[in-house]
């Protein structure tokens, strides 16, 4: 059985969400404000984290980047900012994923089932017991120009220098070099990358724009990741 940390200083909406996840089959707990989160987190290991930003005593970015200065547990942040430059830097700052609010119950069971399924070897809750494990074909290590990315160390370099990247960035780097030269579209991306067929196309957008500005480049002035308009984004060598 999966564990969640539900961080949420709101009785009502913690109450929900723990009833939500409980009847979906994970052993929840909770905490009520940002140093709790990080007591629970230090005593007893979770599976996830389920994290508002909207904390009373420490600005939920801050509790983010104190959590994963101790641990590299998968965290899902909650937050009523859609901004893009605030969702980039949450992400910059060791966010797994996000949802903002309002969402619903089913919006968050699918998020943090995907965050497990790509972060952990533990299946989501509601997996039937000795339920075989899909094999998927695994990344070789890549070289695109001066990109070098190796999927089993996990690195990434850029004219030899590493790139730091959050655990989604890389997974979405990993998989275009994987298919460098090919047009991915985002809905495939979202089913073999995210597994989240049904999500919105703009958690992509997203993530593009954060791994753009890292590889140092613009959407208007591309060098590696090209659009293809209508149709996806290519892993390319720069000309």
């Amino acid at each position: 059985m999966p564990s969640v940390l539900i961080v949420e200083d709101d009785p009502s909406i913690r109450q929900s969400l723990i009833e939500v996840l409980t009847e979906h089959g994970y052993a929840v707990r909770s905490a009520a404000d940002g140093f709790g989160a990080l007591r629970e987190v230090t005593q007893a290991p979770v599976d996830a984290v389920v994290l508002d930003l909207g904390l009373p005593d420490l600005d939920g970015g801050d509790a983010l980047r104190m959590i994963r200065g101790i641990s590299s547990v998968p965290v899902l942040v909650a937050t009523a900012r859609d901004d893009e430059r605030e969702i980039i830097k949450l992400l910059n700052a060791g966010a797994d994923d996000y949802l903002v609010k309002p969402f619903s119950g089913g919006q968050l069971i699918a998020r943090l089932s995907a965050v497990l399924r790509r972060t952990s070897h533990v299946p989501p809750a509601g997996t039937p017991a000795g339920a075989p494990v899909a094999a998927t074909e695994p990344l070789r290590p890549t070289t695109v120009g001066e990109l070098a990315v190796d999927p089993g160390a996990r690195t990434a370099y850029l004219a030899g220098r590493e790139l730091r990247l959050t655990r989604r960035e890389f997974d979405l780097l990993a998989f275009l070099a994987h298919h460098c030269g090919q047009v991915v579209s985002k809905r495939r991306l979202l089913t073999e990358v995210w597994r989240e067929p049904y999500v919105d196309d703009q958690t992509v957008d997203v993530h593009l724009s954060s791994l753009r500005r890292k590889l140092g480049e613009r959407a208007a002035a591309p060098r590696y990741l090209l659009t293809v308009r209508g149709v996806g984004i290519k892993l390319v060598a720069p000309r």
